[in-house]
């Protein structure tokens, strides 16, 4: 990997641009590029990591949702779908599929009869917990390069730049 010192591709891809477009200020790309490539990194990390459990990112969303609730681990579909930002017709589709594995199971809400709870089963919650074990391990892998003050400065930086999300 280039240190610091050297152009990186997107060092080249500044200088390509600033000879087509001399009066545009470039500047942001040197921030924006690489939080881009950073967040494909991150995406194939995370991929990586899910399939050691045998799920998709998508399967893995939705059963960390139900895996961070207290015992026994369920929420409704309507409260998954905020925590995944996921469509109705999505969420529909994709608890079928979990259901289908064995991962969830469908209840009726004893507070509501006409609504369902979902809720997370001992193999559901088995995979997903493989998953993010195996995901943190690669994540600190791929922060190894920094130090607890670098990272902490990227953290501090990274909510800065999260409080104005449009």
């Amino acid at each position: 990997m280039p240190g610091p010192e050297r152009d990186d591709e997107v060092d080249l891809l500044i200088d390509a641009w600033s000879q087509r477009l001399p009066g545009v200020d470039l500047t942001p790309l040197d921030v924006m590029s690489r939080l881009r490539r950073v967040a494909a990194r991150l995406s194939r990390l995370r991929s990586a990591a899910f399939r050691t459990a045998k799920l998709a990112a998508w399967e893995f969303d939705v059963l960390a949702a139900l895996r961070r609730e207290e015992p026994p681990h369920q929420l409704s579909p309507a409260q998954l779908i905020e925590a995944t930002m996921t469509s109705s017709a999505g969420m529909s589709a994709r608890l079928a599929s979990l259901m289908e594995r064995g991962l969830i199971e469908r209840q009726r809400n004893p507070k509501d009869g006409r609504s369902v709870l979902v809720r997370l089963t001992d193999e559901g919650a088995a995979r997903v917990d493989s998953a993010m074990s195996e995901l943190a391990r690669r994540e600190e892998e791929a922060l190894a390069p920094l130090g607890d003050r670098e990272r902490a400065a990227l953290v501090h930086l990274l909510r800065l730049m999260m409080t104005d999300e449009s």
